[in-house]
């Protein structure tokens, strides 16, 4: 033990003898109980201190110590500090108030926007209209967007508008269909007119969801994949956006050149003779998603979603689904390579 606190503990100690004392002895005084206990002076004004900080002894106008009962002395003293503590807390509310109120707008000027991150979500659809006009007005590189179904009829022309404002300002463009529209007559003449304006377009068996993502910087997708009418996500901040451009190359890697669509049976290898749907169906499954989603996602029932798989491991020749997903990604029936040999 260090001298410091050896002589701090022996100064309560003390203190403590001189407490007890005056409780056992109403009407001594301070003076008569350290003459007592032959206290130095240093000691006896240590003890007075420490009694006194404590709050178990308390001096009148004339100088004579009162001695207080140690549960008063305790309320007191954590009142004391419950107050004490209130004003600190105060007095860092005006100071974060002061310092808001003065270095905030120089902090948010000064803020870089790759750090930042903003997400909310969207239930007003006109406001995701006014939010895709002005996307067309300041984006600067890149739009890239998923429709997993055919545009409404009353939108075609405005997204063509849209195109021809993108590319005269050369801004690049990009568009991925599910396959199913190329059957939709309307939508035919479409895809037609946005490829002669320069759009670059897929088509893909499967597309997980409605997106629009642009510069790295924005991006507008359903807060529910499988729900069309559900509120939408707009987040902006390259940090989230990355993520979903990834996402959305390995799906347009995945798909189709706009005009190149694969035939039906190429080379006569195993996963040749498979359907859109059926390869619909093992790209859901090798991505691990439920017989129930996937059944949803093709608009057909559950049995048929099992006839569909058990097609595809007949066709792979592939005892189980799992040994079926193992040999569609050594084709190359899941990366692309094996939905583009007429390309």
């Amino acid at each position: 033990m260090s001298r410091n606190a050896a002589v701090s503990r022996a100064g309560s100690e003390q203190a403590l003898a001189v407490y007890q004392q005056l409780r056992t002895r109403p009407g001594t005084g301070f003076d008569q109980v350290a003459d007592g206990l032959q206290l130095s002076a240093d000691e006896r004004e240590r003890c007075r201190e420490e009694l006194a900080s404590l709050g178990l002894t308390t001096s009148d106008r004339s100088g004579d110590r009162t001695v207080v009962d140690p549960d008063v002395a305790l309320l007191r003293l954590l009142r004391r500090e419950r107050d004490r503590l209130q004003e600190r807390l105060a007095a860092t509310s005006r100071a974060h108030t002061a310092l808001e109120a003065l270095a905030g707008p120089f902090l948010r000027a000064g803020a870089t926007p790759r750090s930042e991150v903003e997400v909310e979500i969207v239930t007003d659809p006109q406001r995701v209209l006014r939010e895709l006009t002005e996307l067309t007005e300041s984006v600067r590189t890149a739009v890239h967007v998923m429709h997993t179904g055919s545009v409404r009829r009353e939108d075609m022309a405005a997204e063509l508008d849209r195109d021809r404002c993108r590319a005269a300002r050369g801004v690049r463009v990009r568009a991925m269909y599910s396959r199913r529209v190329g059957t939709v007559p309307e939508m035919t003449q479409h895809l037609a007119d946005r490829a002669a304006l320069g759009v670059e377009l897929r088509l893909s068996p499967v597309v997980p969801m409605n997106m629009v993502l642009a510069d790295e910087n924005f991006a507008l997708l359903p807060t529910d994949p499988h729900d069309p009418d559900s509120p939408t996500i707009l987040a902006r901040g390259p940090g989230l956006v990355r993520s979903y451009l990834a996402l959305y190359e390995y799906c347009w890697q995945a798909a189709s050149r706009y005009g190149e669509e694969p035939g039906g049976s190429g080379g006569g290898g195993a996963g040749d003779g498979l359907s859109d749907q059926q390869r619909a169906a093992l790209h859901m499954l090798a991505s691990g998603i439920k017989d129930e989603q996937i059944a949803r996602s093709l608009g057909v029932s559950l049995r048929t979603v099992s006839r569909l798989l058990s097609e595809v491991m007949q066709e792979l020749g592939a005892a189980s689904r799992f040994e079926a997903g193992v040999k569609a990604a050594r084709l190359g029936l899941l990366d692309g390579e094996g939905s583009e040999q007429g390309a």
